[in-house]
């Protein structure tokens, strides 16, 4: 994994980039650089895709090319208008612009049943009758070869009859397919001819119920590549064995543009799930609050928490465009979003579990407007006045009354800073009939506006604080890992278990009755903000004016390897 304390400057070259700079360099496809990114619409865009978004349009943007958004729309039954949109916002978020270049492997269903029949014609392909689980049953296993199914012998006229048959609609789901006559005995799977074209009843969302015939994927995403004139079809490292089959269709069905295939590492995050199944089961099932939940690998969802474009780009070029398949830490992710957003994010304060202090030697009814700078790290961003009064909020974190000998927060006969403030001491602990601590008392030094001493002293706190008087309040949701666990798949299986067991129950927890900064109230829903010494915080959709929702993009340190290493995680 890259060193995260590096800050990536430009985007490295690797070998694609190569394959691409020799291919302009010797004049092939003409000097054409046209990538595309063709994702299947049947659920939400993830981290992983978003490195694939990077590398398309990034390829195609250094070698001044262009870069189709196509949707591989081949399966209707798994794919929805929603996704569609869900993916066209999440390409639009990340930075990418396709232009006029919005393309549907249904725009080519008509060109792509063409190539069918034309294969049909030159006796590579045939309509099969056997049944899904016979075609299975004949393909074989990897140690030893298929065997030829008895329709495999019919002829073209029967074959085109058949297929022509099967588009009019005379057949049910399951009665044929129209398979590629290849090899039963390669040693390629995919190459023991495999299925090119399924009956299916389905309604489509963009071509209604004019079809009742579908491509497959292997055989239409090749074909859609040809029709737009793609040049370098880059995905990831499962489509190797892909391959054969990808340069087959586009040699038996005459294209006149001939893509090629290239193939480099995806990306897999730890402590979460890759797979738009599973992530889907997440969703149906509810163990998450739908596709855009902060705790999903999604992009809606990491753009509800709080994580910023720039950062996630940053992470992919971190990351890096390889060929052997890794696992990210998700640390990596994490870090790119805090060192972006300790740069653009404003300051606020905001307590979470407040403590109320009221400082006794301080004039009743007295309001002071105290300078706070907005960001140290951009001088431009100026500063505001925060209210300062008798009564104050302070973490119930922040305050221990026999505190152990490295706690140097606030205790009773103790001094610490108040931020921006004053140095105050705790000088009386208010209990309730039960014991619980209720309210602290104690005073302040009128000397020490701005949080220094004019004698020079020393302590070794400064907390952060809201005025009672002018506090809004609010709601805060605290995010961690979605499961307890570094690889839920692989456990999973390890164990025999449904990875939704891995779980963690404690990757969500909500705090009501927080108490913030009076400008907090009235945020714009996806604002963000550094909450000073808690981490970086995202006005959730959820929010409304006067009663803001909060959510934790990230803490200000990664503190969950140590937790997992203290909890046997």
């Amino acid at each position: 994994m890259p060193d995260a304390n590096v800050k990536a400057e430009a985007p490295p070259q690797d070998f694609i980039r190569e394959i691409v700079r020799a291919d302009v360099a010797a004049g092939r496809h003409g000097g054409r650089v046209v990538t595309r990114f063709p994702p299947e619409p049947n659920g939400y865009l993830h981290i992983g895709h978003a490195k694939a978004v990077c590398v398309d349009f990034g390829v195609a943007d250094d070698f001044g090319g262009t870069c189709n958004l196509r949707f591989d729309d081949t399966n209707p039954v798994k794919e929805d208008v929603e996704y569609v949109d869900s993916i066209k916002e999440d390409v639009r978020w990340l930075g990418f612009d396709w232009g006029d270049r919005e393309f549907y492997a249904s725009d080519y269903y008509e060109q792509l049943y063409r190539y069918a029949e034309h294969l049909i014609e030159k006796g590579v392909a045939y309509v099969d009758s056997l049944s899904a689980d016979e075609i299975r049953e004949h393909r074989g296993t990897l140690t030893e070869p298929g065997q030829d199914s008895p329709f495999r012998s019919r002829g073209v006229e029967e074959n085109l009859d058949l297929f022509r048959r099967m588009r009019a609609g005379e057949f049910a789901d399951g009665t044929h397919v129209l398979r590629a006559k290849i090899d039963m005995a390669s040693p390629n799977i995919n190459m023991r001819d495999p299925v090119l074209y399924r009956i299916r009843h389905a309604h489509h969302h963009r071509t209604g119920d004019e079809w009742c015939i579908y491509p497959m994927y292997d055989y239409a995403h090749p074909l859609s590549d040809a029709i737009e004139g793609v040049t370098h079809s880059l995905c990831t490292l499962e489509y190797v064995d892909h391959r054969p089959l990808y340069d087959w269709c586009i040699e038996q069905a005459e294209t006149e543009h001939q893509p090629k295939q290239y193939e480099f590492a995806r990306l897999n995050l730890n402590y979460t799930v890759m797979s738009k199944r599973k992530l889907l089961q997440l969703v149906a099932q509810e163990h998450v609050d739908g596709w855009d939940d902060p705790r999903m690998p999604t992009i809606s969802g990491l753009r509800r928490r709080g994580f910023t474009p720039e950062s996630i780009r940053d992470f992919c070029t971190r990351v890096g465009v390889a060929k052997k398949e890794n696992v990210i830490d998700m640390g990596l992710l994490e870090h790119c979003v805090r060192e972006d957003l300790n740069r653009r994010a404003p300051r606020a304060m905001a307590v979470l579990r407040p403590l109320k202090l009221v400082l006794t030697n301080y004039p009743e009814g007295q309001v002071e407007h105290m300078d706070v700078v907005n960001n140290p790290e951009d001088p431009a961003a100026g500063t505001r006045k925060v209210e300062f009064s008798r009564e104050i909020w302070i973490e119930r974190d922040d305050f221990m009354e026999d505190p152990p000998k490295k706690f140097f927060r606030l205790a009773p006969g103790r001094e610490v800073r108040l931020r921006n403030a004053y140095l105050v001491t705790c000088t009386e602990v208010v209990k309730d009939a039960s014991g619980a601590i209720v309210e602290l008392r104690g005073t302040y030094d009128p000397a020490t506006r701005g949080g220094d001493a004019p004698d020079g002293r020393k302590v070794k706190a400064t907390l952060h604080w809201v005025s009672a008087a002018h506090a809004a309040t609010g709601a805060v949701r605290l995010y961690d890992r979605l499961f307890t666990v570094e690889d839920p798949d692989g456990t999973a299986t390890k164990r025999g278990v449904d990875f939704t067991t891995l779980i963690n129950p404690a990757s969500l927890e909500v705090l009501e009755g927080c108490k913030l900064e009076p400008m907090l109230a009235e945020a714009r829903p996806g604002t963000r903000f550094q909450f000073e010494r808690l981490g970086y915080f995202c006005v959730d959709p959820d929010s409304s004016p006067g009663a803001p929702v909060f959510n934790r993009t990230v803490s200000l340190k990664d503190t969950w390897a140590k937790v997992a290493a203290r909890e046997g995680a």
